[in-house]
């Protein structure tokens, strides 16, 4: 029986795609940097994946992917990539002015109160992610909040969890879920910290190898059948 929930945030609970193409769009306006098109942001959200990949490998830094996919995504539409500083540090707050819940988390989120204990557990920066909790009502209904800017190391990496282990209640792995869109950061991190792992997949996808996936959802409201 599940006693804990981990939620990953940008992608599961809240609609990451919908705050950053409004962020990125805003911003361009506000930076006086003209149309930015739908072909932009897909190609700045793949160029992005990447960034966030590399730091899931330990290849980089934070600071490296927050200035380096800007830089990278300016260099190839003819933008002065020095701009990529001051254009992130904006765009850490802008992410947090668009609310968007995935298959009506809030109320999900809210109806699990005091039946399980429910933490967040994100890679997004402090700025951003304290933000977007706040603005969303998550930090009001969770039970605690686990960043990896503040722990020091960042998921799938097991040194995350460490302090998540420390300070929740429950001790035993095999009722700690962990439920996360990226496969790269939430399921691989869950294997690692070896709890239950729970895809959470609205695309369907194929199910990839290598992944020990224990549970797979196409909607948040499945959750409940694991508790």
């Amino acid at each position: 029986m599940i006693t804990t929930i981990l939620w990953d945030v940008d992608g599961t609970l809240l609609d990451f795609k919908a705050a950053e193409k409004a962020a990125v769009r805003n911003l361009f306006e506000e930076f006086g940097l003209g149309e930015c098109t739908d072909e932009m942001i897909a190609r700045y959200s793949f160029i992005n994946e990447i960034w966030w990949q590399r730091l899931e490998r330990n290849e980089i830094t934070k600071p490296e992917v927050l200035n380096g996919r800007f830089r990278q995504f300016f260099g190839e539409y003819g933008i002065d990539p020095d701009l990529a500083e001051k254009f992130n540090q904006r765009y850490q707050l802008a992410l947090g002015d668009t609310i968007v819940y995935r298959d009506d988390s809030y109320e999900i989120v809210k109806s699990l109160k005091g039946k399980v204990k429910q933490y967040v557990v994100s890679n997004g920066t402090v700025i951003a992610q304290t933000k977007k909790l706040k603005a969303s009502g998550f930090d009001e209904l969770m039970d605690g909040i686990f960043l990896s800017e503040e722990i020091g190391c960042e998921k799938p990496n097991i040194g995350f969890f460490g302090p998540v282990f420390e300070t929740i209640e429950e001790k035993r792995r095999s009722q700690i879920v962990i439920v996360g869109d990226s496969l790269t950061s939430d399921i691989r991190g869950g294997m690692n910290a070896g709890i239950v792992t729970c895809w959470y997949d609205p695309e369907k996808k194929e199910i990839p190898e290598g992944y020990r996936i224990d549970h797979v959802i196409a909607d948040l409201h499945e959750i409940y059948s694991l508790i």
